[in-house]
């Protein structure tokens, strides 16, 4: 497969081939002027179409990829402006999350097949939003990491704010305003980072890899290190989000559409572990360090904290959005654990945490779509009326929960044993958490799934419908595969995760 991809701008075509799918959409509404009656189906087809097509080429890159050749394979580099350059490369962590994007935006467009208002501009946002969150995982250029990382919120902030609920302008505005203000202290530090490799005559002092080998062989001191390690992470902790720069979140999916909330939680979310992971840990060692305590208190308040309020929770999305808040302290807490095993599970339970709670999110936009509601309190019985919808949720719920046989469980159990060499308290912090994710999960399906139907509304609810088949199968087909056989998994991203715990434990006094 590398011989047929070989001379290709592989990472580019995958890129940049959903922004040329916006283009011609822009180009075709131009020309309709939204006279033709099928012309939103039309849409819709087309930028299925084009998600498509790129995981197809996200399948070939994947296939010419090296998984035991631990530098960064697919590269390109073209000279940009000001020493800084259009580079693109891939190594086993960016990878993974770059084919969780690809695989899961056809999905969140079939999940799309409902709106009804402005089509084609919500086709076109989400293209771009696509091309923008590749490009995160891809870009070996510090200033094209930033562009992409920032350019992203662009398109989430107009869809959650024309598609979204009835309050959806504050969401929007809350979501950009948090995340966007984080993100400045980031530049802020990227300038200084790049001035100093400048001024100890790196070569390429915009190039991330180049950066990284700067700061290991101590281009950075730990009282600067201290300061870049925070600038970072006021970027980082806000995307994740940590407790308590968390806000946001809840807001956000609550007003969002179905499909903004599953690549909010499924992809928007990880940029912030791979974040910590490209960035905190290999390029501040001494500061990860010092803040990993902090870090991990952090984490368990998630943990424990957002479960609580989980449990509390009148509104479905709500409960799922507080649940993303607890399992991505699992996430941030086997980050920081800084060994193989914490890392590795970090990076299992980002692509785990992609696959269950996109499909969660799915499960209730099935319900609400019928209903137009998302109170629990309205449903009870579904069962009864919609038993392979029924069936389908108990999966991902039991996987929300972490229970073996499904992928919740390998990520979970990987971060709280790598936690637990570290600190004990930490490891029993987070299995607390995984006692009362079962209470709250369990409590939302029983409500919603068992008992008899009490609200005549219900009546004629229908259960899942063709499109809605097709849009659940692959992330069936993933939860258990992740599950049933981790290895896969783990031994792909392995190289990743001892290079990052290389850098880490090195840093260790």
């Amino acid at each position: 497969m590398s011989e047929i991809v070989a001379g290709w701008p592989i990472l580019s075509i995958l890129t940049f081939l959903p922004a040329a799918g916006a283009v011609l959409i822009l180009l075709s509404r131009m020309s309709a002027r939204g006279l033709n009656p099928g012309y939103d189906n039309g849409v819709k087809l087309l930028t299925l179409f084009f998600t498509i097509a790129t995981f197809v080429v996200s399948l070939f890159a994947f296939a010419a990829f090296d998984p035991s050749n631990p530098e960064f394979q697919l590269t390109e580099n073209v000279p940009w402006a000001f020493g800084a350059s259009y580079a693109m490369g891939v190594d086993t962590l960016a990878m993974s999350l770059v084919m969780l994007t690809t695989f899961l935006t056809p999905l969140c467009i079939l999940a799309s097949w409902v709106i009804e208002k402005q089509v084609s501009s919500y086709m076109v946002l989400f293209l771009l939003l696509e091309t923008l969150m590749i490009g995160v995982f891809c870009a070996q250029d510090i200033i094209l990491f930033y562009i992409f990382f920032e350019g992203g919120l662009i398109p989430m902030f107009i869809l959650i704010g024309v598609w979204g609920g009835e309050r959806r302008v504050y969401a929007a505005f809350k979501f950009f305003l948090y995340t966007l203000l984080g993100s400045l202290l980031m530049l802020v530090a990227i300038v200084a980072m790049v001035s100093m490799a400048r001024a100890a005559g790196i070569e390429n002092p915009f190039s991330i890899p180049a950066l990284t080998d700067f700061a290991q062989a101590g281009g950075f001191s730990p009282q600067v290190q201290i300061w870049l390690w925070l600038a970072f992470f006021a970027s980082f902790a806000v995307k994740m989000p940590m407790w308590p720069v968390h806000t946001w979140l809840p807001d956000a999916h609550v007003e969002a559409p179905t499909a903004a909330s599953v690549v909010l939680a499924a992809i928007l979310l990880k940029m912030g572990g791979y974040g910590f992971l490209r960035f905190s840990l290999p390029m501040f060692p001494d500061a990860s360090h010092f803040f990993t305590p902090f870090v991990f208190a952090l984490s368990v308040i998630a943990i424990v904290w957002a479960s609580l309020v989980a449990f509390r929770q009148l509104d479905m999305k709500k409960l799922i959005a507080y649940s993303s808040v607890a399992h991505m302290g699992f996430v941030t807490m086997g980050i920081f654990s800084g060994n193989e095993q914490g890392i590795q599970g970090a990076i299992f339970q980002m692509l785990s945490h992609g696959i269950i709670s996109g499909a969660l999110f799915l499960c209730v936009g099935v319900v609400y779509d019928r209903m137009h509601t998302r109170e629990i309190a309205f449903y009870g019985g579904l069962v009864n009326r919609m038993p392979v919808y029924a069936a389908i949720f108990l999966l991902f719920t039991m996987g929300n929960v972490g229970l073996p046989g499904t992928s919740g469980f390998p990520g979970e159990i990987l971060t709280m044993v790598g936690a637990f060499q570290v600190n004990a308290w930490v490891a029993a912090g987070a299995a607390l958490g995984v006692i009362l994710s079962a209470a709250y999960a369990l409590t939302l399906y029983r409500k919603v799934a068992f008992g008899v139907i009490e609200n005549p509304k219900l009546d004629g609810i229908a259960d899942l419908d063709a499109r809605e088949w097709v849009t659940f199968i692959p992330l069936i087909v993933a939860t258990l595969v992740m599950g049933l056989a981790p290895g896969y998994v783990l031994d792909f991203t392995q190289n990743s995760a001892e290079a990052i715990s290389s850098a880490f434990l090195g840093a260790r006094p």
